[in-house]
């Protein structure tokens, strides 16, 4: 399945680059929103099969949030040390990995405070998405399912989700959905507040 997503997206860059007349590419978002709708509903169907799932949830309560929470924790400790390797000052690096993989969110709140700030967000955070694409089955398969929601991040509650789905288990999908939803929750909290703080 990997390589069925490098080619398309290899695919689907030469052909919006070479192919596809302008007019036509304007129209790219709403073809995206239906194709990632549509998706989001086999992975619900396939989620709704399983009648155990919820009540598997349910007993797990509030330690559910201990999946985003290190995921967020990780991905800021991460970026940190990464601005330190190459000078970049901590407020700067510590909220560009608070982006966690929503790049245009980021990249929009960011660029108030600086252009270079703002374009390091949305390069760092579209890569994290092509990487956590990429990367999933494999982690889901040698290391863990759990493991596998880290790399998406936010986008663990739509882009990456069918192919969590995939490569996981129905109950991996719904934690998956689950931290998606409360990462994404977090980036516009703490992308504003980590830039603001006084440590350079």
């Amino acid at each position: 399945m990997t390589y069925k997503i490098i080619l398309s997206v290899l695919l689907g860059m030469f052909t919006g680059y070479f192919i596809l007349p302008e007019s036509v590419l304007q129209y790219t978002d709403t073809v995206i929103d239906i194709g990632l709708c549509f998706l989001l509903f086999i992975v619900g169907l396939d989620i709704g099969r399983n009648k155990n799932i919820l009540s598997q949830i349910k007993k797990m309560g509030f330690r559910i949030l201990l999946i985003p929470i290190m995921i967020a924790l990780g991905s800021i400790i991460g970026s940190s040390i990464g601005g330190f390797l190459i000078n970049l000052p901590l407020n700067e690096s510590s909220a560009v990995g608070a982006g966690f993989g929503w790049y245009s969110l980021s990249a929009m709140m960011l660029s108030s405070y600086s252009v270079q700030t703002s374009t390091l967000a949305f390069i760092s955070n579209v890569v994290r998405e092509v990487f956590a694409l990429i990367m999933i089955p494999f982690i889901a398969k040698y290391i863990g399912d759990l493991e596998s929601i880290a790399p998406a991040g936010a986008t663990a509650m739509d882009t990456s989700l069918p192919i969590i789905s995939r490569s996981t288990n129905s109950k991996t999908a719904i934690i998956s959905f689950v931290t998606g939803v409360v990462l994404s929750s977090l980036v516009p909290i703490l992308v504003p507040l980590l830039i603001n703080l006084p440590f350079k």
